[in-house]
């Protein structure tokens, strides 16, 4: 499982997430690059994050876990 995350629909719908938030927070104003383009930034980072954590340790039973906490 350890390199199936990648092929994993939620996942690849998270990446094309992540890159559709920095896309988007590029043209925020310069004043909000350390607060909101930031916390934006790092939320969008932690969804396939969690995934890819949840494949390493490969237990099945955390899956819905990790899941939960990316949403």
């Amino acid at each position: 499982m350890k390199s199936n995350y990648k092929n994993l629909k939620v996942y690849q719908k998270s990446i094309n997430f992540v890159t559709g938030i920095y896309r988007i927070t590029e043209k925020f104003p310069d004043n909000e690059k350390f607060g909101l383009v930031s916390q934006m930034r790092r939320c969008a980072v932690s969804i396939p994050s969690n995934i890819a954590e949840w494949a390493w340790r490969n237990w099945i039973w955390e899956f819905r876990q990790f899941l939960f906490i990316s949403k």
